[in-house]
């Protein structure tokens, strides 16, 4: 069942996991707070956006290091590339790309947080509310893509 899932193999991932794991390890240490993506990218959004929502305190307070951050996982991505690494091109639209990246933006707001805020730091901290983000992500995104392909689309 391993190779059905993981043709490439899992050393990848088993990477990557890593690295995700010391990277919010090291910001945990260093800065006392839990790193989660939507954060960062709000707070990057502050350098250009006026509205109240982005010119929060803790979005401008914080907003230099975790420009950094935010930069850190997008150049991460491209020394993917650079080493050599291929991705597949995808064959979605970008329009539903686009909107896709916009809903799971309201769910992070909504939500209080995203997937690796929630997975990776909020779990690793035992938050209660933390596992229970995580099902509700989990659980939704295995409905919608059961459905989904019930549908045929």
């Amino acid at each position: 069942m391993p190779v059905t899932l993981f043709p490439h193999g899992i050393a990848h991932y088993a990477l990557g996991g890593t690295l995700m794991g010391l990277g919010v390890a090291l910001l945990y240490v260093t800065t006392g707070r839990p790193g989660g993506v939507s954060t960062f990218f709000s707070s990057s959004w502050s350098w250009l956006l006026r509205s109240p929502f982005f010119r929060q305190g803790a979005f401008l307070e914080s907003r230099h290091w975790r420009l950094v951050y935010a930069l850190g996982l997008v150049l991460g991505g491209g020394l993917f590339l650079l080493a050599g690494q291929t991705v597949e091109a995808s064959h979605i639209p970008a329009w539903k790309l686009a909107l896709g990246g916009v809903l799971i933006g309201f769910g992070a707001r909504l939500g209080g947080g995203c997937t690796s805020g929630h997975g990776i730091c909020g779990m690793a901290s035992l938050s209660a509310a933390s596992f229970v983000m995580v099902i509700t992500f989990l659980g939704t995104g295995i409905v919608t893509a059961s459905v989904l392909k019930w549908l045929g689309v």
